[in-house]
């Protein structure tokens, strides 16, 4: 492992709908803005839109897949854009440093067309 070293991408299917209500109900998250269209639409919203935590998710799916989670030390993440429904979000990783055994890693999650919805960072064990 080196300091530019990519992890494998990780492609999610298209946001629907459907795994909003599944999200909302898996993680007890029942903000109406991500169920209701008619209240993201008075809330100024064109839709509903995913919650932030189901692409962090995404994120962290990333990692775990790639990296034994036992090595994982830290996970963080921070929102930048909305996903919406029909969005395909890709997820990314990038060896940033490397000391002391460990390993930081940027990690991000961008859309189709490139908008980076949430950045995030890892330190693990190598």
């Amino acid at each position: 492992m080196k300091v530019g070293d990519r992890l494998p991408s990780l492609t999610k299917d298209p946001i629907e709908r459907i795994q909003l209500v599944k999200y909302a109900g898996a993680s007890g998250d029942f903000n109406r803005i991500h169920v209701e269209e008619g209240f993201a639409i008075a809330a100024g919203y064109p839709s509903v839109f995913a919650h932030g935590m189901l692409v962090m998710a995404f994120l962290g799916q990333l990692l775990s897949e790639r990296v034994a989670p036992t090595r994982i030390r830290r996970f963080s993440s921070r929102f930048k854009a909305i996903t919406w429904p029909g969005d395909t979000i890709t997820c990314h990783g990038e060896v940033v440093a490397l000391r002391d055994g460990e390993a930081d890693l940027k990690l991000w999650a961008e859309t189709q067309n490139g908008t980076i919805t949430v950045e995030g960072a890892a330190t693990i064990l190598v």
